[in-house]
């Protein structure tokens, strides 16, 4: 598959988690996608998770995937290119930060994650020390 391309599966049984694939050689893999600031569609996904929270609205890959109503069928797509899909990359690109990641054990002090720094939607905070 493209770079870009979706994989998308269901964790524990329980969350649908939403990598892309990304290729660069021997570099070959996927990056989760853990959080999203939503900016359009909110009255939709307000209404799949239930709640109003802006903050907590898709402050986690399970809430993320939840709320976008991304399931195994979204397996394979692009949804940087897919005209039904409205995944994009901001206009303005943020300050990103590197940091820890969070919700494993092994490997976990590798600074593997990136965020928006100062981002208000994300699962964890971002860790200062890095």
């Amino acid at each position: 598959m493209p770079a870009g391309a979706s994989y998308v599966y269901l964790n524990y049984g329980v969350h649908w988690l939403l990598n892309f694939l990304v290729r660069g050689g021997r570099e070959d893999g996927f990056v989760l996608i853990r959080a999203l600031e939503p900016t359009r569609g909110i009255e939709e996904m307000t209404r799949r998770r239930n709640m109003t929270t802006l903050k907590n609205l898709c402050s986690g890959p399970g809430k993320l995937t939840r709320a976008l109503g991304i399931d195994g069928a979204f397996h394979g797509r692009n949804l940087f290119s897919d005209p039904g899909a409205s995944l994009r990359h901001p206009s303005a690109a943020p300050n990103v930060q590197a940091c820890t990641r969070v919700g494993i054990t092994r490997s976990a002090d590798l600074p593997w994650r990136f965020v928006a720094a100062d981002s208000q939607f994300l699962s964890v905070p971002a860790d200062r020390s890095l």
